[in-house]
Formats: C-alpha cells, sequence, structure tokens
C-alpha cells in the first residue's frame, strides 16, 4: 500500500482556506471547527493486535534505569478517569472527551529520570514518533490512555494505548505508543520532521515549523 508523502500532506494543510472567521467559543482554540465525530487521521496503517501477550512498554534514555513493563504490568498501575477537550491541528475539536489510563505522575513514580533530562520522545508503532517537554507533561490530564468512553480505544483511535497531551494538538497525543526515551535536548518526532510545530500548543496556533 503507498501512502501520501507526508510532506505533502502538511503542505496541503497549509493551504486550507475553510478557516472559522467567528469564535466557537472559550473552550475552543482560535482557528478550529467544533465536531460531534471522532474523525480518524493518522499516517500509515493501522496496527491489529491478536494478542496482547508479548506487547510490551518500554522506558529508556537518560533514566537510571531502562525499565520494560507488559500489558500486565501496565493494568496493575493505578488508573484515573478524566474530561478533556482535545484539539487536533487539521481544526477540528471534540469537546467533553472521556478517558481513562494511567496518570503520568503516578507513572513517572515507577522510573528515576536523570537530572538533564528536559524532553520526551514517544516512540510507537510504524517507527511513528512525537516530542513532548517534560514539564508539558506534569500536570494532571496527562495520562496514558486506554479507554475511551468507558470502553477499549478503537483501532483506528490508538489501541492498545495511546499518549493524551489534551493542552497540545492532538498528534502530540500519539497513538499506539509502545516506549518513551528520556532525551537531555528536543528533537523533532516524525510530523515535526515533515513540517508540524515542534510545540504544538493549539491556543497559539502553532501548526507549523515553516
Amino acid at each position: 500500500m503507498r501512502f501520501e508523502n507526508p510532506f505533502k500532506r502538511v503542505e496541503r494543510l497549509k493551504q486550507v482556506t475553510n478557516i472559522p472567521q467567528k469564535s466557537q467559543g472559550e473552550r475552543v482554540p482560535p482557528g478550529q471547527f467544533l465536531t460531534v465525530r471522532f474523525p480518524v487521521l493518522h499516517y500509515g496503517e493501522t496496527p491489529h493486535y491478536a494478542t496482547l501477550d508479548e506487547w510490551t512498554f518500554r522506558v529508556f534514555g537518560l533514566v537510571e534505569e531502562e525499565k520494560l513493563f507488559t500489558w500486565a504490568d501496565m493494568m496493575a498501575l493505578p488508573t484515573n478517569q478524566q474530561t478533556v477537550d482535545i484539539h487536533c491541528v487539521t481544526r477540528w475539536s471534540k469537546l467533553d472527551t472521556t478517558w481513562t489510563g494511567i496518570p503520568w505522575r503516578q507513572f513517572l513514580q515507577l522510573i528515576k529520570v536523570n537530572a538533564e533530562a528536559t524532553h520526551v520522545m514517544a516512540h510507537c508503532e510504524n517507527d511513528f514518533t512525537t516530542n513532548i517537554a517534560l514539564d508539558v507533561l506534569d500536570d494532571d490530564d496527562t495520562m496514558l490512555a486506554y479507554r475511551y468512553e468507558g470502553e477499549p480505544l478503537e483501532a483506528d483511535h490508538g489501541y492498545p494505548m495511546r499518549l493524551l497531551v489534551p493542552k497540545k494538538y492532538f498528534w502530540k497525543s500519539a497513538k499506539w505508543i509502545r516506549g518513551l526515551e528520556f532525551m537531555a535536548a528536543d528533537r523533532p518526532g516524525f510530523w515535526e520532521r515533515h513540517g508540524y510545530h515542534m510545540e504544538g500548543d493549539p491556543w497559539r496556533e502553532e501548526r507549523f515549523g515553516w
């Protein structure tokens, strides 16, 4: 199967002219449309799992000890449920979405991060990556999510687990996450290398890096 060149996809998004001229409400960042649907947008094929018996989650980089978690390990950790608004760089926003998962701050208690670490690279299936600052992740609404609206994530929305960082454009909430690399400096992930912004703040409309 052939996929559109990611550079071309970003350039097409830059040329979109159907942009809302009026505010969609105080909870909606500029340039966004409200939707009640949950659009499916990603690059490459959707991974499918017959079983999670061999699934693992790797933590590496600037940590005192590299760790490898099984699915059973992850499911044994404390969980939380939260309702947040999400905003996609392709200009849709969806309000009051409810997720269940492992709170970031809870997960971080299992890891001894070296003092020089400032950023994380999320590593996912299909070699997808995205970069996020540690101070951005350090928030009450950030989690490793595995349920949406009370049900396991659908395959197209990141089953079995995705990162959830609702304060950033939704590509930062990386689907099909398989690991976290702690880094001493920022480094572009997949979409950042192809033209998306390194930070991705929807309230500042940080859509593109150039």
